[in-house]
């Protein structure tokens, strides 16, 4: 677990799949957070290298669909580009999601990855700002 006093990221049981919590005191920092979840589902976030730049557009009816989106394009970049990220300048605006990823080319002998992202999905999807204000973005992935 990952935490700092605005944001941090946690992973939480689920059967065979793998959960990721993102927290933040924005809906961007949350969905910030879920992204860094997923990467250290595959490995060791802090060994990935911010070298370049991936931007990421998507828009969805609701926060939880724009969620899912967001990860899901993730999965994409990793799977086409084959990268890894470390950071995400996320902005949300009108349903629509504009984000910038940081990251580096796979190096298996360096990231040594665990599992394989095959998308995040709609299980134990949630996305909800607390009576503190404190946002937070959740749903299984798929690996």
């Amino acid at each position: 677990m990952n935490y700092r006093k605005e944001c941090y990221w946690e992973h939480f049981a689920h059967e065979a799949d793998i959960g990721i919590r993102g927290y933040g005191n924005t809906i961007e920092m949350a969905f910030s957070q879920a992204a860094t979840a997923m990467i250290a589902a595959i490995c060791d976030v802090s060994k990935v290298k911010p070298m370049i730049r991936q931007d990421i557009y998507c828009e969805a009816p609701d926060n939880e669909l724009l969620l899912v989106d967001w990860l899901n394009e993730l999965v994409y970049a990793i799977a086409v580009r084959h990268m890894l990220f470390s950071q995400f300048d996320v902005n949300i605006e009108n349903s629509c999601l504009k984000a910038t990823a940081w990251g580096e080319p796979i190096d298996i002998s360096r990231h040594q990855p665990a599992v394989e992202v095959k998308g995040a999905t709609y299980t134990e999807l949630k996305v909800n700002k607390d009576s503190n204000g404190k946002w937070m973005a959740q749903c299984v992935i798929d690996v």
